[in-house]
Order: structure tokens, then C-alpha cells, then sequence
């Protein structure tokens, strides 16, 4: 699996995930940039995404639903908020209801990507920082550690494929 490390800092509100993987910066950066390719991968397994409008621009917004097992969608936006192509990446990720509009009682989440070469390969490292420590505390409980773990380790499969 692609991801080395998982840390929860409940002092500075973080979730950071590492990955590695065997590819080129320009390579992996474009599994952020092109929606179909980001589809592949955001979300675990068993709850694959689906991007409805994908911006990647400063200021750009995105819209995406995850299908569950049962047919049941989890509907998702992001806020672009920083590129610096191809090393960094930050968004603003937030809950939508169904007409994908963000539900303002459920946390936004402040992600920051960096992509940086390591050795022939890649270092990813995903920090999501939280506004307070009971909304890091309930997403860690929804399975949001697990997801994005899960998630990142679908990467290596879509870079083997070119």
C-alpha cells in the first residue's frame, strides 16, 4: 500500500496522511487535476466518487457524490484555495445536501496537499486541519482517517496504469 503513515494531532487539530508512490510529481499531480482520474480514487472502495464540476482553478469549486454499497450518495464540495502546480495543492472540503449546497452544521475541512519527489518517486502528504477539536473528533469517528487511507492506497493502481 501507498501510504506510510497516518498521524492525528488533537493539539493542533490535524489529520496528516503520507504516501508514497512510484511515480513522478507531474504524474501523481494529475490525479488532483483531472476529474475523471480523481474519481477513480477519492472516496474508499466501496464508496467510489463521482465529480460533478471540477474548477481546478484559485477560487475554482467542485461538486462530487460518493455511492455507497446500497446505492445511497454522500454528497461533497471543495473550495480551491491555493495551486501551485505541480507541488500544492489547498481546498476547502465541506458536506453539500442533495441539491449540493454545503450544510452549514457539518465541519469544513482545510486540506493542504504537497507533492514532493522522493528519490524516483513521489511524497504526498495530505494535512486536513480542523476549526475545533469535536469537529476533528467526529470525522475521525465517521471513518475519515480509515476513508482517506483507503482511498490514497487506490493510487497506485491508476499511476501503474500510465
Amino acid at each position: 500500500m501507498s501510504v506510510i503513515s497516518s498521524h492525528k494531532d488533537t493539539e493542533a487539530l490535524t489529520l496528516t496522511i503520507v504516501a508514497e508512490f512510484d511515480a513522478a510529481v507531474e504524474r501523481v499531480w494529475r490525479v488532483w487535476e483531472d476529474p475523471r482520474r480523481l474519481e477513480r480514487w477519492w472516496g474508499p472502495p466501496t464508496w467510489p466518487a463521482t465529480f460533478e464540476r471540477h474548477d481546478f482553478a484559485v477560487g475554482g469549486r467542485c461538486a462530487y457524490f460518493m455511492t455507497g454499497p446500497d446505492g445511497e450518495r454522500a454528497r461533497g464540495w471543495w473550495r480551491i484555495t491555493a495551486i501551485d502546480a505541480p507541488h500544492r495543492l489547498e481546498f476547502d472540503d465541506g458536506f453539500a445536501d442533495d441539491a449540493g449546497e454545503p450544510v452549514a452544521d457539518m465541519p469544513v475541512i482545510h486540506c493542504a496537499v504537497s507533492l514532493e519527489p522522493n528519490g524516483s518517486g513521489t511524497r504526498m502528504t495530505t494535512l486536513s486541519r480542523f476549526d475545533s477539536l469535536d469537529q476533528l473528533e467526529k470525522l475521525i469517528e465517521m471513518g475519515m482517517e480509515e476513508g482517506l487511507t483507503l482511498a490514497e492506497g487506490q493510487i497506485d493502481a491508476l499511476l501503474a496504469e500510465g
